[in-house]
């Protein structure tokens, strides 16, 4: 195994985890999930943390029947995926590359 394997499966795994929870977040409060759940509160509880930085630059909309969509939700999965992005292609710029044995056929 290579070092730039490992780095990128760990950026990999780790954006994956915060996008898995912002995006079962923003579904219960588009589906306005009783929070008094215990499931329920321990989403909003582990995706609480990683939400706070985005909290308040976009407002949160209510639809009827108490739908709710949070927009600050959106962006966070947006910049984490972003980030996640931006940290692979570093990460690949400074590992050494595995080269390919090129094979000439006659």
């Amino acid at each position: 195994m290579n070092l730039r394997y490992i780095a990128v499966s760990l950026v990999n795994f780790f954006v994956g985890i915060v996008e898995v929870f912002l995006g079962l977040r923003f579904i219960l409060r588009l589906f306005s999930a009783n929070s008094n759940n215990a499931f329920v509160s321990w989403i909003y509880d582990m995706s609480a943390e990683v939400l706070q930085p985005f909290r308040g630059i976009f407002p949160t909309a209510e639809i009827a029947n108490g739908i709710v969509i949070e927009f600050s939700t959106l962006f966070a999965m947006l910049i984490y995926a972003l980030f996640g992005l931006l940290v692979i292609a570093l990460i690949n710029a400074v590992t050494p590359g595995t080269k390919k044995k090129v094979v000439r056929r006659k």
